[in-house]
């Protein structure tokens, strides 16, 4: 006997037949746009030594792809509900690789990488596709896990951090944006021919502003918003802007420093279907104290400039862990406060709060460097920032399980 889920006409999504082949060609479409979303960050010691950079232009080069790629996924979101994860994935991988092909030809104009760099942005609107796809597939009590499980295809960007540096080293600048041309349509062929919406999806036919209007009357999605803007906006800045950070503060090798940023983004990817798991155990409220909470204490342990390689290096994967946790966590809360016929739209005002939520913490990050030759009052506003989201949760959720 069929179960409803409050809000729609089809029964409850199950966890059989093709959801775990979907789920994981889901992560895997998620971890290589995210790749290629965040293709500037690991080379930002190349364009600021090639083109001259100050701090300041450094960091705004690094953030610009975070700005479309959290805008874009409100519109994203609501055409997930209406055309499904499958149509939609494959438009994306598809989309991603003119920007990515702007980029690698634009390395000697700050200006043309600026402009395509914004574009690049197309790429991380896919975190609006996947939670709506991967929920559908999945009964609510496993909702928590499989969005965590999707959630660490944002592991994409350890993969960027890590192997992007050294593909610029063996194949050059435009070699290396080739070849993720050639990964995205290869991973576009990929979701068109081999993955399903849910046998249960249903799309939505209303207009889609009215929808959008609707989603922004909900309370939960701004109180969403504003923890996954701190949860993921903090792995994102991280991600994007620790190459910079790590070559500045502690005068680490471009290769050096991604082989770190990529093991802090492997860690919070690890981090993230365990938060949504134990979500589902003793629920996202929990999950969600406990990582800001953590993420206010680490960051004044970094606020103090540890030394490397021991206390920083330590204190940074603490960070990480804590900021995962939130991301496990915060979409986990979205499936229990939100009805599921809502929740490709809902996860892309979400998914786009969090966006921004990295789009700035850069920008003041490289304006204190630039002021202060130290990176201290940033890592302060982060602890206080999380402090005070901490005390916001344990108050607006109160009533959550």
């Amino acid at each position: 006997m069929s179960t409803r889920e409050p809000g729609t006409d089809a029964p409850a999504a199950g966890t059989a037949g093709g959801a775990g082949a979907n789920l994981a060609l889901a992560t895997a479409a998620f971890a290589l746009t995210f790749w290629a979303w965040n293709l500037v960050g690991p080379l930002s010691r190349t364009y600021t030594e090639q083109l001259g950079l100050s701090p300041s232009q450094t960091s705004l080069l690094v953030a610009f792809p975070v700005l479309v790629g959290s805008l874009g996924r409100i519109p994203v979101g609501v055409l997930t509900d209406r055309y499904g994860g499958r149509v939609m994935f494959t438009a994306i991988c598809l989309i991603s690789i003119v920007p990515v092909f702007l980029v690698g030809v634009s390395g000697g104009s700050y200006p043309m990488l600026m402009l395509c760099g914004f574009f690049l942005g197309i790429a991380g609107t896919s975190f609006a596709v996947g939670i709506p796809f991967v929920n559908a597939w999945h009964a609510p009590a496993r909702r928590g896990f499989a969005t965590g499980v999707f959630g660490a295809g944002m592991g994409g960007t350890a993969l960027s951090a890590f192997l992007t540096p050294h593909l610029a080293a063996a194949l050059g600048l435009f070699g290396t944006h080739l070849a993720m041309c050639a990964a995205l349509a290869a991973m576009g062929a990929v979701m068109w021919l081999f993955s399903r919406n849910a046998p249960e999806w249903r799309p939505s036919s209303g207009p889609a502003l009215p929808r959008m209007r609707e989603a922004l009357r909900l309370r939960a999605t701004w109180q969403a918003s504003l923890l996954y803007a701190v949860a993921f906006g903090g792995f994102v800045a991280f991600s994007t802007y620790m190459p910079t950070l790590l070559t500045a503060a502690y005068d680490f090798a471009q290769t050096d420093a991604g082989l770190r940023t990529a093991g802090f983004a492997l860690v919070a990817v690890v981090a993230r279907p365990i938060g949504g798991t134990l979500s589902d155990r003793i629920g996202p409220v929990r999950v969600c104290l406990a990582s800001f909470l953590g993420t206010a204490l680490f960051a004044i342990l970094l606020s103090l400039h540890p030394p490397a390689e021991f206390p920083a290096g330590l204190t940074f994967v603490l960070i990480a862990f804590s900021l995962g946790l939130g991301t496990g966590g915060v979409f986990a809360l979205v499936a229990k406060v939100v009805e599921p016929s809502r929740v490709g739209t809902v996860t892309g005002l979400v998914g786009a709060a969090g966006g921004l939520g990295g789009y700035f913490p850069p920008l003041v990050m490289g304006a204190v460097y630039q002021a202060t030759g130290a990176y201290t009052i940033g890592f302060v506003l982060l602890a206080a920032v999380s402090l005070g989201v901490a005390l916001y949760t344990s108050r607006a959720f109160r009533s959550v399980a």
